[in-house]
């Protein structure tokens, strides 16, 4: 039991951008499955859109919600592998003003037991852009539960101890957290 009193929930505004060449709005499992979950865990859904896999496009569209001072974070479903239009990395890297070097890690390592070494092929990456957190994860409903569950659940609420992203991505430098 901690010493410490608990700490309120904040919720956050989240966009979720789903990259796919081959699904739709309506055939999203991914992007449904985050957009749940993220409503479950008592946060805000501030956009939710799906893009084919053009590198300028997904850049153009996160530079967008980045520069939002509503969003506080980006998750993005697709484009993380090693196929020729997987280029989620490429485009949204560019843009970080630093990265989470251990979203891909964790994510990764929690992977493993699910998929194997398979997971040495995931590209999901994250960093922090603006004060606005973008996390990329496969496109697989399986990985975004994985991340969702293993991850970003707890790392996107404001009550974790010892440490979360919350005052990371407030707008005010003198938060209470």
């Amino acid at each position: 039991m901690s010493h410490k009193a608990p700490k309120p929930f904040y919720p956050l505004n989240i966009a979720i951008l789903t990259v796919s060449d081959t699904r739709t709005l309506a055939e999203d499992t991914s992007g449904q499955y985050l957009e749940d979950a993220v409503r479950a865990a008592g946060h805000h859904l501030a956009a939710r859109t799906l893009l084919t896999d053009d590198k300028y496009h997904i850049r153009a569209q996160v530079a967008a919600w980045i520069a939002d001072t509503n969003i506080q974070v980006v998750l993005i479903t697709g484009g993380t592998g090693f196929y020729g239009r997987d280029n989620t990395p490429e485009a949204v890297a560019v843009l970080f003003d630093k990265t989470i070097d251990g979203f891909g890690e964790a994510f990764r390592a929690a992977s493993i037991a699910d998929i194997g070494m398979s997971t040495l092929q995931s590209r999901a990456l994250a960093g922090m852009a603006n004060r606005t957190a973008v996390f990329c994860m496969p496109g697989s409903t399986g990985a975004c539960k994985t991340a969702w569950e293993y991850v970003l659940k707890d790392q996107l609420d404001s009550r974790t101890r010892p440490c979360n992203f919350y005052p990371h991505l407030t707008r005010s430098d003198d938060n209470q957290l």
